[in-house]
């Protein structure tokens, strides 16, 4: 395991829930009626509750998706984790879709423990042509006083394609090895898609000194084989009312995921 992702979540296989806030302001989606703070701390609260081991903080609402935000979304979320401190009690992380330096930007204002985005490798997307650059978000990250934040790599983007044929192992691989990451995801193709189990064994097998994670698609009835292999899991759509990304999260549904995740890792 890196430093950084045992100092933050210990030995156990962390299960990390999402709070999707809702459409910020200037995107298509905003609605101004919405109280986005009070509906984000509903779901930090319930994910808190339930027992999760971390939340992070994204705007998967925030569609069409940018690769340079808006500097007033990056802002409003800043402004929203801050109203939320005092209730957070278990680390936490961002990502700002898909700016690896805005998220990045939040992080480092935050206080964030963790940041998750795109930040090696160039894809054919839905937003076009997709190529972050990890040393200039790294070196971002110093700049900016947080070495101590990790940063976790999703190597295999969302709503794209991966214009590097080389396998997805061989891939991940590299990218350990150019761009050290303090843990890889890997992810299925949309937002609530689950990462092929075969895809985790095979990165995994590569990778048997560095936190790999599933990113995406965690059910109730697969966290236990998913967490099999995996070093932890993201999960937020799952966790949400009817399963249904965009609602809020069903306490419930959150309280037996966790159920499930803890005779898991049992």
């Amino acid at each position: 395991m890196t430093a950084k992702f045992q100092r933050i979540f210990g030995d156990r296989k962390p299960v990390i829930g999402m709070v999707h806030i809702g459409a910020l302001p200037g995107s298509p989606l905003h609605d101004p009626a919405i109280d986005l703070v009070a509906a984000a701390r509903a779901d930090l609260m319930a994910l808190q509750d339930a027992g999760f081991d971390a939340v992070m903080f994204g705007n998967e609402n925030d569609r069409p998706y940018e690769f340079q935000v808006d500097v007033a979304s990056t802002a409003t979320m800043a402004a929203l984790i801050g109203a939320l401190k005092s209730d957070i009690s278990v680390p936490f992380g961002v990502n700002v879709l898909w700016d690896p330096m805005s998220s990045v930007a939040l992080g480092a204002a935050t206080g964030a423990a963790f940041v998750r985005e795109i930040f090696t490798g160039t894809y054919a997307s839905d937003m076009g042509v997709w190529s972050p650059d990890a040393g200039k978000a790294m070196r971002y990250r110093d700049r900016l006083g947080r070495q101590d934040m990790a940063m976790l790599y999703n190597v295999s983007a969302e709503f794209a394609h991966s214009l590097d044929q080389r396998p997805l192992p061989d891939r991940a691989r590299s990218a350990v090895f150019s761009s050290i990451p303090d843990a890889v995801l890997v992810s299925g193709q949309i937002t609530g898609e689950a990462a092929a189990l075969s895809d985790l064994e095979a990165v995994k097998a590569v990778l048997p000194n560095t936190p790999v994670m599933a990113n995406t698609g965690v059910k109730h009835d697969t966290v236990a084989d998913v967490l099999g292999i995996a070093d932890g899991c993201i999960v937020g759509s799952s966790l949400k009312v009817d399963g249904d990304t965009w609602n809020a999260i069903d306490p419930d549904r959150a309280q037996d995921f966790m159920a499930q995740a803890r005779k898991a890792r049992a």
